[in-house]
């Protein structure tokens, strides 16, 4: 039964999205958390009344739908700030009208605590209230749990198709400055499609994978090919920051067990969710699962402690020394740093941990390398020489730490497309890579 005073305290905070916009002011940084986290109704009601504001911002990693505030037309009202660009925020950043503040997905945290980011409002997705008078913010807990820290105005978009999952997620009912209610299904992401180039890398990956290993998987063609192979593998354990239908999967066949984990051993830990109405209801009271903050899944100090830690990320480009550019088109952005050099650096720390960069030898219809003598002019570069470790392609599995520079330019020319082969060792030359 919910307390008395905890009941009332909702009642009290409960309101239109008016009442929630009320506590906005001219100026102001609102936090949104990742992906299906993010407020749907609030944020329309932002979008709707976006000309009462000035300069007004809305920070969020990873923003799924595209609203009304994302207009060119309209940005000294109410701007987007991208800590990573996808689908919906990507033209606006390409075009220049949203901006886009660089950083690893681990310390955003702490960027926010010390003032860095601003934090004046947060804005997020809610489970229904417990008994207790407490919500679980489970969807996207990310930075977003700092940010209350900070935050002069709480609001909470209550729906109860939000899970009230365990770990460091949780706000209570007296914390918070106003409420609103929805019903609405959340959003589901689907799998991506999976082709032969993402099954044959997928293959390379499962292949070293041993029964026991703790994974981090990203989203994307390439990690679900990897999933898709790991069905035959036992007690494997899962910290991660994205939880999605893949890892559902490993769990209903048994190759999940989270029972040789060295670090929280029968949990596994995630930061966010994207997937389906089946996982999150999977999320739902689940004591296996734990939804933390990103400065503690993402560390690679806390992650590194799983021994034979697996990380799986992709990349968009790779130089013949190692460096990665992970989230550019030369100068133009793509997404964003995100997790990828934080899961890299903390595979390097686990015992007997291996970090996988996965990548297509080839774009554009075969027509261009992926594997470059240098990277393009301008490419924002995501993960450094000295951390990469495993680069796959379609080819095979190149080994880089601990190698010469002339070892690394051999074991990526040697995964790279038969077509340009020749070329990049002819390049290795010219640029005297030794």
């Amino acid at each position: 039964m919910t307390h008395p005073s905890a009941s009332a305290l909702y009642q009290s905070k409960l309101g239109s999205t008016d009442d929630a916009l009320s506590h906005v002011k001219n100026g102001d940084a609102i936090i949104v958390p990742c992906g299906v986290g993010e407020p749907p109704t609030l944020l329309t009601a932002l979008s709707e009344q976006r000309l009462r504001f000035r300069d007004v911002k809305v920070a969020q990693i990873l923003a799924l739908r595209k609203y009304g505030y994302f207009d060119r037309n309209t940005v000294q009202h109410v701007r987007h700030v991208a800590l990573f660009f996808g689908g919906a925020s990507r033209p606006a950043g390409q075009a220049g009208w949203a901006d886009f503040i660089p950083a690893y997905f681990s310390e955003l945290p702490s960027l926010i605590e010390r003032d860095y980011i601003a934090a004046d409002v947060v804005f997020s997705m809610a489970s229904p209230m417990n008994e207790h008078g407490y919500f679980a913010l489970s969807l996207g807990v990310d930075y977003t749990m700092a940010a209350l820290k900070k935050a002069r105005a709480i609001v909470l978009e209550v729906n109860p198709n939000v899970p009230f999952a365990h770990g460091q997620c949780h706000i209570h009912v007296s914390q918070v400055s106003a409420l609103v209610e929805s019903n609405d299904p959340i959003l589901e992401v689907g799998l991506p499609g999976i082709g032969p180039v993402q099954q044959a890398i997928g293959k390379y990956v499962a292949d070293m994978i041993p029964d026991g290993a703790t994974l981090q998987i990203g989203y994307g063609g390439i990690p679900d090919a990897v999933v898709m192979q790991l069905t035959s593998k036992h007690d494997l354990g899962i910290h991660t920051e994205m939880i999605g239908d893949g890892i559902l999967t490993l769990l209903e066949c048994g190759a999940v067990t989270n029972s040789k984990k060295t670090h929280l051993p029968g949990k596994m830990v995630a930061t966010f969710a994207l997937g389906s109405k089946k996982l999150y209801q999977f999320m739902h009271q689940n004591p296996m699962l734990e939804m933390h903050p990103a400065n503690f899944t993402n560390d690679p100090a806390v992650a590194g402690l799983n021994d034979n830690l697996v990380t799986i990320n992709a990349s968009l480009q790779v130089d013949l020394l190692g460096q990665c550019g992970s989230e550019s088109l030369a100068h133009v952005p793509y997404s964003g740093t995100g997790g990828q050099v934080d899961f890299v650096r903390a595979a390097n720390r686990s015992r007997g941990g291996k970090a996988f960069i996965v990548l297509p030898s080839t774009a554009r219809d075969g027509t261009i390398s992926r594997i470059v003598p240098t990277l393009t002019a301008g490419t924002h570069v995501t993960t450094g020489k000295n951390d990469v470790n495993y680069v796959v392609t379609e080819y095979g599995v190149a080994q880089l730490r601990g190698k010469t520079a002339r070892q690394r330019a051999e074991a990526l020319c040697a995964i790279a497309h038969p077509d340009f082969r020749a070329e990049l060792r002819q390049a290795s030359m010219r640029m005297q890579v030794n």
